[in-house]
């Protein structure tokens, strides 16, 4: 199987989805399975993000999804394990930090491999460990997330997990929207970067820093003022890297901060960062990845299914496509993630500006839609029933 996989019923799909007024179906051509009929952006040809003029599809693909397989909501929950993985990776991370700092004073290569294969991977564990928290995956009480959270942020020497429940969550209520999504590259990063590939190699590289900055332009521009829990995050974050720092020495403190910039930049798990939205086709604004490192990496390439039921906690996911497969089979998904790297970085058809973006109008006009389209699907079953009584 390729790398990157565009289904051969994709394109008759998309060719045979009308507006439904011969056979009556609501007034919203995604319903069931419309994607977008966008083009998406391409470096030096493109001056922007490609452009929707309706909601995503996520809402729209999880109701109908629900009305074929009820049963999906009995995967609905948390998973315990999340905090014995957490608790695992903790103990290795300071280990490994202490051992560094206090034990042995190991020859910088062995320092570098070891914060890339081991610290870049195990930091990248932590994020999809804080992602689940941040979406109460873990613990059905909110609050102990939200303390589960601070606990995952320890391994981690900057603070992380507030910030990202708040931007996170964000993302998922105004996926797209334009100065409302803060997933969105800036526009220096459109305008910069572009296809070259010496550019993005070292994009991806800052991609850590970026981050940090999307969220604090969007804070600047939105007026925002940092939430009580960002706060504790910063002082709880302080505290624990002054304890790293008196137990384990700068060395130790070294490797932890960069195993983060490993973990989150050119590393395998990081490359998830680039296949969840980047647009490698037309018409299609999110992609999965179903390959052998969604096994150490806790199932966070199923990212449609994710976007689609946030109430499903990271172990079940794969089950989830086993039910719906009518509709995750039919979407492009990627089988590779060192070829999403790879692929990202080499073609210049595609780079930061390879997203899609709709205004809130738009966005606002496809939930409108979406009410109605249930309206329709309610009114189709009253008339079902009535005839069958």
């Amino acid at each position: 199987m390729p790398p990157f996989v565009e289904t051969e019923e994709k394109e008759s799909t998309l060719r045979s989805r009308g507006t439904g007024v011969e056979d009556q179906s609501p007034p919203d051509s995604r319903h069931p399975l419309y994607l977008g009929d966008w083009k998406r952006s391409i470096p030096y040809v493109d001056e922007d993000f490609a452009r929707d003029d309706m909601d995503e599809p996520h809402l729209k693909r999880k109701h109908t999804i629900l009305r074929e397989h009820p049963e999906v909501e009995k995967l609905y929950g948390t998973d315990i394990r999340t905090l014995y993985v957490t608790i695992g990776i903790n103990v290795v991370q300071l280990s490994i930090a202490y051992t560094f700092g206090k034990l042995w004073q190991a020859p910088i290569y062995i320092f570098a491999l070891v914060a890339y294969f081991i610290g870049g991977t195990l930091t990248g564990m932590i994020g999809v460990v804080i992602h689940e928290a941040c979406h109460c995956l873990v613990f059905k009480q909110k609050w102990i997330n939200r303390y589960f959270g601070l606990f995952a942020n320890i391994a981690l020497p900057v603070p992380i997990a507030q910030s990202f429940r708040r931007y996170h969550i964000e993302h998922h209520t105004w996926q797209g929207v334009e100065g409302m999504d803060p997933d969105l590259p800036l526009d220096w990063e459109k305008a910069l970067i572009r296809g070259n590939a010496l550019s993005k190699f070292l994009w991806i590289m800052i991609y850590p820093v970026m981050y940090v900055v999307r969220g604090a332009v969007m804070q600047h521009d939105r007026n925002l003022t940092p939430s009580k829990w960002e706060i504790i995050n910063v002082v709880f974050t302080i505290a624990s890297d002054y304890l790293i720092y008196h137990f384990c020495g700068l060395r130790g403190l070294l490797y932890l901060l960069t195993s983060l910039w490993f973990g989150y930049s050119l590393h395998p798990g990081a490359a998830h960062f680039v296949q969840e939205h980047y647009t490698f086709d037309d018409g299609q604004e999110t992609y999965s990845y179903y390959g052998i490192l969604n096994i150490p990496f806790m199932n966070i390439g199923y990212h449609n299914e994710h976007h689609d039921f946030q109430k499903i906690p990271w172990s079940k996911l794969p089950a989830l496509r086993s039910m719906a497969k009518d509709y995750y089979d039919k979407l492009s998904y990627h089988t590779s993630w060192l070829m999403v790297h790879y692929k990202f970085i080499s073609q210049p058809n595609i780079g930061p500006q390879s997203r899609v973006i709709r205004t809130y109008d738009d966005h606002k006009k496809g939930r409108t839609l979406l009410a109605k389209m249930r309206q329709f699907d309610l009114f189709q079953k009253s008339k079902v029933s009535a005839t069958t009584q």
